[in-house]
């Protein structure tokens, strides 16, 4: 089913400003209607070419302790992590621009976007806010932005379609008998324990979220409460880091007290995932994140289709004691 775009002076121009978002509007059949993107739309691999209208103004190539430091600085002087470029924003001339008002931390927010184009009286565009806070919210999400380019009947196809690969993964995960304990770490320095959609999909795993809670945002942790918790599996998933960087990160877990002590540690049971393309991407590789989840905790039932891609197992044990398990 194609979509029925609408006439703007032209044809349907497009601008996501959340990776999530791009990702929605490909799914959708909108790409070819996407005409400039972030910093941080990069999926597909073909959005990579477009204009890109923002950039963090702070350094991100810094460590999770020097990250949190900044953003917390510039949160606390009311002051925005990303930069809005209106004038780009301006050339493309848009019709739609998606942006997020979730989180200001995790990418630019409408009252950015708001701001920067303020002075741009050329810009004439329907801004759509995303707001996922839950799986219900990602599907009301996509539903929002099918609405707003005259394609509800794909975007409700579109939900109905991964709310059944959903369930389909969540059945089969159902068959294991083993349901672990598990913690899901967003942030390593300052430690953070994953919100919003990753307890529900845990739960959905067959597994028990051990922090966080569903629909909310990912609260503080502190490391006496991990230890006290001493959950059967750890995963590491810090926002906006791939696996070879939550790698290196984990120098802030290892090295604290009591760390060989832990369950997840002893048995190998300790995991890395890429924080940036899957967990913390609310859009349709929602399905994937979830797959992932599934082949850690279930790898019995479940090719390791995303191993080395998607996540990666924590050398924590030696060769032969991670071979049994």
């Amino acid at each position: 089913m194609n979509c029925r775009v609408p006439v703007y002076s032209g044809e349907v121009r497009i601008v996501p400003l959340i990776a999530s978002a791009t990702e929605i509007v490909h799914a959708l059949g909108l790409g070819k209607y996407q005409v400039g993107r972030s910093h941080e739309c990069d999926f597909p691999k073909s959005v990579q070419r477009l204009p890109v209208c923002t950039r963090p103004v702070i350094p991100v190539d810094g460590d999770s302790a020097e990250i949190d430091r900044l953003v917390t600085s510039r949160v606390a002087a009311a002051a925005s992590i990303y930069e809005v470029d209106a004038g780009a924003i301006a050339s493309l001339n848009p019709t739609h621009i998606i942006t997020q008002t979730q989180c200001k931390v995790c990418a630019v927010s409408r009252e950015d976007v708001e701001h920067a184009l303020r002075d741009q009286t050329t810009v004439d565009a329907r801004i759509i806010s995303l707001e996922p806070y839950s799986l219900a919210d990602i599907w009301a999400d996509v539903l929002r932005v099918a609405e707003a380019c005259d394609c509800s009947a794909k975007g409700e196809e579109l939900v109905e379609s991964l709310q059944s690969e959903l369930i389909l993964i969540h059945n089969f995960a159902h068959r294991s008998s083993w349901q672990p304990r598990v913690a899901a770490l967003e942030w390593l320095e300052p430690l953070m324990c994953a919100g919003n959609w990753m307890p529900e999909l845990i739960a959905m795993a067959n597994a028990v979220p051990v922090f966080g809670s569903a629909g909310e945002h990912s609260p503080y942790l502190a490391w006496g409460d991990l230890v006290a918790a001493d959950p059967d599996v750890i995963i590491s998933m810090p926002c906006g880091f791939d696996i070879a960087r939550t790698r290196a990160e984990m120098r802030w877990l290892t090295s604290r007290p009591d760390w060989e002590r832990l369950k997840a540690v002893r048995t190998g049971q300790v995991y890395l995932c890429d924080g940036n393309q899957y967990m913390n991407r609310p859009g349709p590789r929602i399905i994937e994140s979830f797959q992932i989840l599934c082949e850690i905790l279930h790898h019995k039932l479940f090719p390791a289709t995303f191993e080395g891609t998607g996540w990666q197992r924590m050398d924590t044990l030696p060769a032969k004691v991670l071979s049994a398990h």
